[in-house]
């Protein structure tokens, strides 16, 4: 199940890059201060990645979360004990899954009126599967706010002070989005001074249906935030074979999954993957793909995570 998630995953963002070539709205994270009034001051009336205006009379009480990444903000704004309802994947922090289940891939709509939400969260990767619901969610007078698929840390330092000013937080997300910074700088100060620079692979699936990011995803911009040659030499997340893998030669190995059990010692002994530096080394490392692929307070501690797995010296 984990397999296909993953899986699923990808070709979701593969979809909305299309889709969002043909809607200039689709997938933009707006500049929340100039589209809402100032945090405290009700009703808002402020516009989701699908363009539709929500009205919000009141600081929400009965928030139902429909993706990890959402949730996430909100516990970490400390609006966690408003939180009635989360998707089946939501697993962090510890208090979110004590809530409410409204479903995985397909979202229990009887579920979610149950909870009498006065706000669901949504977003944008949701994508076409959820659009019937969200309408018929709006057809009974509940606020369905859709929140935009940040693509990089200043969106997600946006959508951090989007979901705030809705829920009256605003100086929690200042000093989140303050914290992360620091980190970032911190972590970039620490591999800029080891004056080197590795390539490295990451794969989001197991062989033989091996999976990649290459430029223009959020691994390409964390690796040039990190100083780190990706050796993915394609656009976009896509399947690659373990030939060209062994072509590239990457000094590191990044595993962003965790569905295969002893993943990394079956990563070594790919066949032909013997010669590949990162194997010779013991460089072939698992990362946390949650703090790397849900973008909310902890990305900067999957960057991180990140750095610490490419240049481990740099942090001892």
């Amino acid at each position: 199940m984990k397999k296909f998630m993953n899986v699923f995953a990808i070709m979701m963002v593969l979809v909305l890059v299309l889709t969002g070539c043909g809607n200039p709205n689709a997938n933009v994270v707006p500049k929340t201060e100039e589209s809402v009034k100032p945090a405290g001051q009700y009703p808002l009336s402020i516009a989701g990645a699908d363009g539709e205006f929500v009205e919000i009379k009141k600081v929400p009480k009965r928030i139902v979360s429909l993706i990890p990444s959402n949730t996430e903000t909100l516990f970490a704004l400390d609006a966690g004990d408003s939180v009635v309802g989360v998707s089946d994947n939501d697993d962090f922090p510890k208090e979110a899954t004590k809530k409410e289940k409204v479903g995985g891939m397909e979202f229990n709509l009887e579920k979610i009126i149950s909870l009498k939400p006065d706000l669901v969260l949504a977003h944008s990767t949701l994508g076409e599967s959820a659009d019937a619901g969200i309408k018929q969610l709006r057809e009974l007078k509940i606020p369905v706010f859709v929140v935009p698929e940040a693509k990089s840390f200043e969106e997600t330092y946006d959508v951090i002070n989007q979901i705030s000013i809705i829920v009256n937080k605003k100086d929690e997300a200042s000093k989140i989005i303050a914290d992360m910074k620091a980190k970032v700088e911190d972590v970039q100060s620490k591999v800029k001074a080891l004056d080197e620079q590795r390539t490295a692979f990451v794969e989001t699936s197991n062989a033989p249906e091996i999976y990649t990011a290459g430029e223009g995803t959020f691994i390409q911009e964390m690796f040039d935030l990190l100083n780190i040659k990706n050796s993915a030499t394609k656009s976009g997340w896509y399947q690659i074979s373990s030939e060209a893998i062994i072509k590239e030669n990457p000094d590191v190995i990044l595993v962003m999954y965790d569905y295969v059990p002893k993943i990394v010692e079956k990563v070594k002994k790919r066949e032909g993957f013997s010669t590949i530096n990162a194997v010779k080394n013991d460089r072939v490392v698992q990362i946390d793909e949650d703090k790397i692929s849900r973008t909310g307070p902890r990305l900067a501690d999957g960057l991180e995570e990140v750095a610490k797995a490419v240049y481990p010296e740099a942090f001892k």
